[in-house]
């Protein structure tokens, strides 16, 4: 079940809002997102590291996120990040609305220490993921988070958001710097790319259409 609200009374308190609640046989899972919001996020998905970076999309993207998720953890984390990761995605679409009056695309390059990511979007309703990493990264970031799954957790959520999005990692030596770099960046493109424009009326598309 899903909702999207032109207003409403969540995290953040109106703007542009998507809701998207998630249940299966493995998951259950929240999501809202104020796209106009101030940063305030609210997430526990029982995954450490996986919190920490979905801080890091609502802080560094101005967006009021929540995320409640109880998975089978006993298991081990993947069904939890994806599901998780699907209905962010899906949230974030529906906030987005027609996409009227968007600027659309939006990049970022974001460092961290020793490593850098580069993130370039577009809002353009088609899913396509370009993604690069270095090579020779460590397997596990803490107990729970396979370093693998960064890259599903990015096509999870473009399957869902119906976005062009390419993530590169030139280089990086430490993995938890690597992946929060991605995190950080990817924040700042969506927050360019979904900003409203001044200068533009209607959706930016010849197609009309996003």
């Amino acid at each position: 079940m899903s909702d999207a609200r032109a207003s409403g009374t969540g995290l953040g308190g109106t703007g542009r809002i998507g809701r998207v609640e998630r249940a299966t046989k493995e998951t259950s899972v929240l999501v809202e997102v104020n796209l106009d919001g101030t940063g305030l996020v609210d997430v526990a998905t029982g995954v450490g590291f996986f919190d920490h970076m979905l801080a890091q999309l609502g802080k560094h993207g101005l967006f009021d996120l929540t995320v409640k998720t109880q998975g089978d953890l006993h298991i081990d984390s993947h069904h939890t990040i994806e599901d998780t990761s699907l209905a962010l995605g899906a949230a974030f679409r529906e906030a987005l609305g027609d996409k009227s009056g968007i600027r659309r695309f939006g990049t970022a390059a974001c460092p961290l220490d020793e490593s850098l990511a580069q993130v370039t979007v577009d809002l353009s309703g088609r899913p396509y993921l370009v993604h690069t990493e270095p090579e020779g990264m460590a397997p596990m970031i803490g107990p729970e988070y396979d370093t693998t799954m960064t890259r599903h957790i990015l096509e999870s959520f473009v399957a869902q958001a119906a976005v062009c999005l390419h993530v590169h990692v030139p280089y990086g030596r430490n993995a938890h710097h690597i992946v929060e770099a991605q995190f950080k960046a990817l924040a700042r493109a969506l927050r360019e790319a979904s900003e409203r424009d001044p200068r533009a009326t209607g959706v930016p598309s010849t197609k009309g259409v996003l």
